[in-house]
This record gives structure tokens, sequence and C-alpha cells, in this order.
């Protein structure tokens, strides 16, 4: 099994196959940014005058300095982008990410945090300093993994893979306030499942066992993978009536207001605080690039949804 996200973030930097090398990556992010940043800050600033500033999502892994796999943040690195970030932008939850695209009006840019998979290390460094600071942070959890006590499966063949959270981690972290979505049961491509029942096992049955274990509302579910081959009309059909306020794909896009807010697109997070900086100061090779997937909307999906505390099966 290929990696699976290792390069997610860098797909568009990827030619006939090969990638790109990592001194030219890093060589090429600095030049770019350099040269486009008048341009960028200037759009940035219009954009928010208008009341279009965009809502970025960004999604992490893990946090940790040990690099046992590669969708792997170092702390001294992870701490960096917080930083940067919280000088620039307004921090917020998804739900207020939601907000705000629902009105349809933003007057300054806004940077949502998020976590898939659920790794334990995370709660030695990354958590902590999210509490720490205030900074709201939704974290997706793949439920399988976590009661059967082993690695996931995506990270069986790393001679070191980590272990997942534990339930008590994840009941700690709900009752700090962070907020604990659903990343599936099995972390399936969901793409893939032809079967109804299957997808209804995934996203809501889930979500239904993750909530009787933390003992709180589960309201937001992730795509694992989450490129649009990994995505099925289906399963946002099955995420809207259980009651989920919202999804959120990985194949990147930003978040403008008067868009989707069911639907929440994100961009993944490297080690490299300059994909951070080009994201987040609103890359034009990103713009139209990552349309929305296409799903049919229910009529009332404009307004903010209710928490999905009654999710029926």
């Amino acid at each position: 099994m290929k990696s699976k996200h290792a390069c997610r973030g860098q797909k568009a930097e990827w030619s006939k196959g090969r990638p790109c090398p990592a001194w030219l990556r890093w060589l090429g992010r600095r030049g770019w940014y350099g040269l486009s940043w008048p341009w960028r800050w200037t759009q940035l600033a219009w954009w928010e005058t208008q009341g279009q500033a965009p809502i970025v999502v960004l999604f992490y892994h893990r946090v940790s300095d040990s690099p046992s796999v590669p969708w792997t943040v170092s702390t001294g690195a992870f701490q960096r982008h917080l930083d940067w970030l919280a000088a620039r932008f307004e921090l917020v939850s998804l739900n207020e990410a939601q907000r705000r695209i629902a009105q349809g009006v933003n007057y300054r840019t806004a940077v949502a945090i998020t976590f898939d998979d659920g790794y334990a290390e995370n709660c030695e460094f990354a958590i902590p300093l999210l509490l720490q600071r205030k900074i709201p942070v939704t974290y997706f959890v793949t439920l399988g993994p976590i009661l059967q006590r082993k690695p996931f499966a995506h990270d069986l063949r790393f001679s070191h893979p980590p272990w997942p959270n534990t339930v008590a981690q994840l009941r700690q972290m709900a009752q700090a306030g962070v907020e604990i979505g659903s990343h599936t049961h099995t972390h399936a491509d969901l793409g893939r499942i032809g079967s109804r029942e299957r997808l209804w096992d995934e996203v809501v049955g889930a979500t239904l066992r993750l909530e009787d274990l933390i003992g709180q509302p589960v309201r937001w579910f992730a795509f694992p993978f989450g490129q649009w081959r990994n995505l099925h009309p289906a399963a946002f059909r099955l995420a809207w009536e259980a009651g989920l306020r919202g999804v959120c794909s990985a194949y990147g896009g930003y978040n403008f207001p008067g868009g989707d807010p069911f639907h929440l697109q994100r961009f993944g997070a490297e080690e490299d605080l300059m994909r951070i900086k080009l994201i987040c100061s609103g890359e034009p090779r990103y713009q139209g690039r990552f349309p929305p997937f296409p799903y049919v909307q229910p009529s009332s999906s404009a307004q903010p949804l209710p928490s999905c505390g009654g999710l029926q099966g």
C-alpha cells in the first residue's frame, strides 16, 4: 500500500510520476513565496475588505519527534506553525468556520486546525499545547484500531508503527474541550464501497459507537484519505440524515463565505512552515484548482445543522 497521506500536499509538485527532490521543493517554495508575496497579501486584504476572506482548514496526523511514519510533524515545527498562524489569522473551530461560510460574510481570514486518525503521541505535546493556548481543534479518530489496541493498518509496513489513542485519552480530550470527530471504523476508502449497509456502518455506526465511548455528541465526520476518488455521494447523504453538522475532505481547497457549509475542504500540513505560509496567504496556484465534490445538497444545507446526539441507525 502506498503511503497514505505522505504526498497529499506534494501532489502538485510531482512530474511524470517522479517526486520533486526535497531540496528543490524547499528552494522553489521560498522563491515563489518571495516573488508572489506582494500580490498574495494584497489579494487577501481585498477579500477581507469585501467580507469574502477565506476560511482555511488544515489537517495534521501525528506530532512527534520520532518520525516513524512519513505523516509526522515535529514538535518544534508544530509550535512554529501555531506561532505564525496565531500572529496573522483568527484560529477558529469547525463550528465557527461553518457559521461564517453559511452567513456569507467573513472579514478576517480564519484557520481551523484538525487532526486525523488518532495517534497517542498527540497527547504528549500537540493537544496540551493547543489547550494551553486556547486554540480550537477537531480530532478525528478511526475507531477500530483504538478499540482493538493495535496500530493502524496503513502503518504496519513501517518498522516501528506508532500506537493509536486509548479510549481514556479520547475521553480526557473531550472533557478538556477538544471536539472529537468520526473518521470511520476501519479507515475505509468510502469511494470504493458499493453497499449502503457498509457505508452506514463506517459513517453512522462508527459515530454512534464513538459517542457512546466518550459520552458526548460527535458532530463532525472526516473521510479517510479524503481525495475525490475516496469520497462517496451516498456517504454525504448518510452523514446529513444522521444529523452530523458537516463532513471534511482532504484534497485541498479554500472555503469561502457563501459556499457549502456542510462540506469543508482541507489542506494537509507538513513539516515545512513555508507550505503553511503558501496555503494560508491565498496561494494563487490553488485557487479554483480544487472544486467542491459534487453531491446532492439538502435544500437546507445553507444553514448550520444541529448536533447529532440523536443519531438513528
